[in-house]
């Protein structure tokens, strides 16, 4: 069992605790007989977030005899973030244990800055987060997630608390599916494989799918995904997924407003002949994040209920080095007609990225354009390791993804759209030149604006929180799969793209 622990009051340590205990400790307290408040104190707890004291139980109680752990977990002000954050720290320290009841997130304020789902729905993302693990051991895996939590609630609540607990299952979950999909290697990985991940998708959550072939993308002039995925043994795709609110009449959906998300495939970038220094290329297996965001986000949509349509494209290609490889000089005719010049072929996410915004901005007549990738170095320079950086072309949509990311623990800082910078795209043959140079993440940007036929848009460059260095919170060591929840928690509201117009 799991209780919270709260600072105590500021003022004369002489004059009460130094901790305070939150629901539920008086009832193990007295069931167990231990003075988990003297324990806080002999531990030295502060209440600090994150901490944990663990208490051993080693015969049980009279009414619970398979207890054999008593935990002291340390919540903070007992905000959303805390709450996530006391939730992963609590999923680290019951690893491999059959169950843990607890009843942090009944330590939250309740009101109307911080209603009692959201605090349910940040300490699930936590629980979830944190327990995430990923091997191909042949002795099987080092640890396993603790496998049943018990959340326990206010009298009465109980009823009213499940459909808030299905939304945060649904979220948590969605940020382990895509932090699954971004760990898997590259040598089961490819983008046929990402393929059937997504037809498996569509088939669990009632969307309709679509996968373009090597053959078809080629007839049909997907230049970009094709010249990239040309060097690889293993044949790009572009995968479309459709979600459409149920219950909704034929005619209604029509009038429905319509976002397309665009992730970034990339199943391995080894950069191409611009090869990628080794140590770089290491990590590249999670080159394709942005597309298990947008697979991931699909996936959940029906369990939030939301209320628009959205389609999610995922072009998929395997940036390989081969004698079939493109060029540095080639040139390549994209979607719709567009010419870019290959100057770096390891700026590849921008030529792949740019066939499926030109597909759906002229095809797809979507109110909204967004898009994910882990697409510039220059913008874990910019921001390190655990902001993601972002462009909009409306202050409304901006807004709504940063209040999002905020909420869900998935930050983001909005970048410029600077014209200025347009001149460093020119080509002395082609209609631009895909490695623009400096500032590298808004030269990037600027290159995909011109796909976007002047929709309201959204690029999500996440390149500088694609990989987790050590963990932190809800953060695993590997990729990240950040940007799912930041955009459910977007989709899951009444009206997401409300105030957003296109001029």
């Amino acid at each position: 069992m799991a209780v919270p622990v709260l600072p105590g009051p500021v003022g004369d340590p002489s004059e009460g605790p130094s901790v305070l205990l939150g629901p539920g400790a008086a009832d193990l307290i007295e069931e167990t007989g231990i003075d988990l408040l003297g324990v806080a104190e002999l531990r030295r707890m502060t209440g600090a977030v994150g901490e944990v004291a663990e208490v051993p139980v080693p015969v049980g109680t009279a009414t619970n005899p398979s207890l054999r752990l008593a935990l002291l977990v340390g919540v903070g002000a007992a905000r959303p973030v805390d709450l996530r954050r006391a939730g992963a720290a609590l999923a680290r320290a019951v690893r491999d244990r059959d169950a843990v009841a607890t009843s942090i997130p009944a330590v939250a304020p309740d009101g109307p800055d911080v209603p009692g789902e959201k605090a349910l729905e940040a300490f699930v993302a936590g629980t979830m987060l944190g327990s995430f693990g990923f091997h191909w051991r042949s002795s099987g895996p080092e640890h396993t997630p603790v496998r049943r939590v018990v959340i326990a609630t206010p009298p009465g609540s109980l009823d009213a608390d499940q459909p808030a607990l299905a939304r945060a299952v649904a979220i948590g979950g969605a940020g382990w599916r895509a932090r699954m999909l971004a760990t898997v290697p590259s040598n089961l990985k490819n983008p046929a494989w990402l393929a059937g991940q997504a037809e498996e998708i569509a088939e669990a959550a009632g969307l309709e799918v679509r996968v373009w072939d090597e053959k078809a993308l080629e007839s049909e002039g997907f230049g970009g995904i094709v010249g990239v995925g040309k060097g690889s043994a293993t044949p790009p795709r572009l995968i479309r997924l459709d979600y459409r609110p149920s219950g909704t009449s034929t005619r209604a959906i029509k009038k429905l407003p319509h976002l397309v998300l665009v992730g970034k495939g990339i199943t391995f970038d080894t950069g191409g002949l611009s090869i990628k220094p080794g140590p770089s290329m290491v990590s590249m297996k999670r080159d394709m994040t942005g597309g298990a965001v947008v697979l991931a986000t699909m996936a959940a949509l029906a369990d939030l209920g939301c209320p628009i349509r959205v389609t999610g494209l995922v072009p998929a290609a395997e940036n390989a080095v081969s004698g079939s490889a493109l060029r540095p000089g080639d040139v390549i005719r994209h979607w719709g007609g567009r010419t870019t010049e290959v100057t770096n072929t390891d700026a590849e996410g921008r030529l792949v990225l740019a066939d499926a915004l030109a597909y759906a901005a002229a095809e797809l007549e979507p109110t909204v354009l967004v898009d994910v990738a882990t697409l510039t170095g220059a913008m874990k320079v910019a921001l390190g390791q655990q902001v993601g950086g972002f462009f909009a072309t409306d202050d409304t949509l901006a807004a709504a993804l940063s209040e999002a990311g905020e909420t869900a623990g998935e930050p983001l800082w909005r970048f410029p759209l600077y014209a200025g910078y347009e001149e460093r795209l020119a080509s002395k043959v082609a209609d631009a030149d895909n490695a623009a140079g400096n500032p590298g993440a808004i030269t990037a940007a600027l290159f995909l604006q011109h796909f976007t036929g002047g929709l309201p848009w959204a690029h999500l460059d996440i390149a500088s929180v694609g990989d987790v260095e050590k963990e932190l919170h809800e953060w695993t060591v590997g990729p990240s799969g950040f940007g799912a929840r930041l955009l459910l928690t977007w989709l899951g509201q009444a009206e997401p793209l409300a105030g957003i117009h296109h001029d």
